[in-house]
């Protein structure tokens, strides 16, 4: 594990693009995503600008996970997420999160 993390960027917002990158997902996907997951709310300032917290980061991974890892439909991810309150304690691959997000952050750096 590297000494990057998204915590020690001194960054505690980021904007469509960047997350766009950490989460290898199009910026497309991430404003659909929006539309259909309620708890995924980033704020918005100037212009309709999109700013994710680390909270948001963290949820588009877990809503990534559920589609392409496990395989399941929008409603099944739904219904996953609903039954298992988001909270960062309640996340049991938390840490994996977090380090596969800082591996992705260090390639693009490099």
């Amino acid at each position: 594990m590297n000494d990057l993390s998204i915590d020690s960027l001194g960054k505690k917002y980021f904007s469509i693009s960047e997350v766009s990158k950490l989460c290898n997902l199009k910026a497309h996907t991430l404003r659909f995503w929006e539309k259909e997951f309620s708890a995924l709310r980033p704020l918005t300032k100037k212009g309709n600008r999109r700013y994710y917290q680390q909270k948001d980061v963290l949820l588009i991974k877990k809503i990534s996970d559920l589609l392409y890892v496990e395989g399941l439909t929008i409603a099944g991810a739904k219904k996953s997420l609903s039954s298992e309150p988001m909270t960062r304690t309640s996340i049991p691959e938390d840490h994996e999160i977090i380090s596969d997000l800082e591996d992705i952050l260090t390639t693009l750096k490099s």
